[in-house]
């Protein structure tokens, strides 16, 4: 096969195969379509066997970060720990929906800190629902929290979202000069986020709510989840200041924490690991494989040398440009793909870190604009369909565009001049 065509078909394949995981055809899972993707392109010889080996294997420490997040998340979800937590801002809120929607943004911002956005929007999302239909609330506004905030505080600390694992290709950098970089800017998203949001969504807020509903008892199993969950939000704050991997740690506190727990309730762990999302794992291996093809067909080469160009010309121009671009490229091509390919890039043509960082910013938040921009958006959306609520393309499109724009551009901007 020419190198023309083979080229050809790469970008066809790949194109096809992120189609398929945004629109979900014939509403099949969206690990399916990276996967047959990755197998197509092994299949036509486009991807030796070899390489695709070497591609999913570089992000191990991505997929020990999400089975560690995931057990424990499915573990605290089945020990009642969210919901104890939901039925708390709703009885603190006191019959007002403004103060409940302010404490389960907040509720929101710690969960995504300290256990990543895909636990807001997996675990999370049907605690709210169920809290705002106990509360005799409009549940959408709230939903839109778990939604957008899981996007806007994703880059709080270095294990708030996946993403972040891959853009950097799987080593952070050191807590402190991650601190340094995007404490202030991730302020100023979480709270232009909140103001956007509340603008949105004031009408629906006018209502009262009930005062007070059911406070269910937290379980000793429950307590043994919090725990765990405390001491491995604590060990990863550790680890990342000390510069380590921080995929096997939270892999090894998951387990822990789901055997614990299960030990102690005399139960088999076999409910907790059935229940979780395991597909997103081959998602993630068909996306790198997916990327790697693409970055054989010298898009990275391409996009290197342009981005090589202009850092070194007008860095700080350069730096606000991409960060845009990036996060509006991953809402058209959700953000994993964009952030492999941002790190590829980013690897071949070692820009200053401050468009490093404006591109992470730009992977992390700029999803928040449509449903298809994150995995943890697109989780979000299953999430609140099973609970009956449904949130079409241009309903989200609405708010996003409202919501995303003021916070990326702030966020960017703070960081820019830090």
């Amino acid at each position: 096969m020419a190198p023309e065509t083979a080229n050809g078909v790469i970008w066809a394949v790949a194109a096809g195969a992120t189609a398929g995981v945004i629109v979900r055809p014939f509403r099949l899972p969206e690990a399916i379509w990276a996967v047959a993707g990755a197998a197509l392109l092994i299949a036509l010889g486009l991807m030796p066997l070899s390489d695709a080996a070497a591609a999913v294997g570089r992000g191990l420490d991505v997929y020990l970060f999400l089975i560690g997040m995931m057990l424990m998340s499915e573990t605290a979800r089945r020990e009642g720990l969210f919901d104890w937590v939901a039925a708390a801002a709703v009885n603190h809120a006191k019959g007002s929906s403004k103060r409940l929607f302010l404490l389960v943004y907040l509720v929101g911002v710690v969960v995504t800190t300290f256990l990543s956005n895909d636990a807001t929007a997996v675990v999370m999302t049907p605690a709210v629902f169920a809290a705002a239909r106990k509360a005799e609330a409009d549940p959408l506004p709230f939903l839109f929290i778990c939604a957008f905030i899981a996007n806007a505080a994703s880059f709080v600390l270095p294990i708030s979202n996946p993403a972040n694992l891959v853009l950097y290709g799987g080593h952070m950098p050191p807590l402190g000069p991650w601190l340094a970089s995007f404490a202030l800017p991730s302020l100023a998203a979480i709270v232009a986020t909140y103001v956007a949001l509340r603008f949105v969504e004031g009408r629906r807020l006018a209502a009262t709510c009930a005062p007070a509903v059911p406070q269910p008892t937290l379980s000793a199993g429950g307590w043994t989840a919090l725990g765990g969950i405390v001491v491995t939000a604590l060990a990863l704050l550790v680890v990342s200041a000390l510069d380590a991997p921080l995929g096997a740690p939270t892999c090894v506190l998951g387990v822990a924490t789901t055997l614990a727990v299960t030990a102690f309730r005399r139960r088999s762990p076999w409910p907790v690991v059935k229940d979780v999302s395991w597909a997103v794992l081959p998602l993630v291996a068909g996306l790198f494989i997916l990327v790697e093809a693409v970055g054989r067909t010298g898009l990275i080469e391409a996009l290197a040398a342009t981005l090589s160009v202009h850092a070194a010309a007008a860095p700080t121009l350069t730096a606000a440009v991409s960060g845009g671009l990036v996060g509006i490229v991953s809402n058209l091509m959700n953000n994993l793909p964009a952030g492999l390919i941002a790190s590829t890039t980013i690897a071949a043509a070692n820009p200053p870190q401050s468009v490093v960082d404006a591109m992470l910013i730009g992977v992390d938040l700029g999803p928040n604009l449509s449903i298809t921009g994150s995995l943890a958006t697109i989780l979000w959306l299953s999430a609140i369909r099973r609970e009956g609520e449904h949130v079409g393309f241009w309903r989200f499109l609405k708010v996003g565009a409202v919501v995303m724009p003021p916070a990326l551009i702030l966020a960017i901007a703070v960081r820019l001049l830090i």
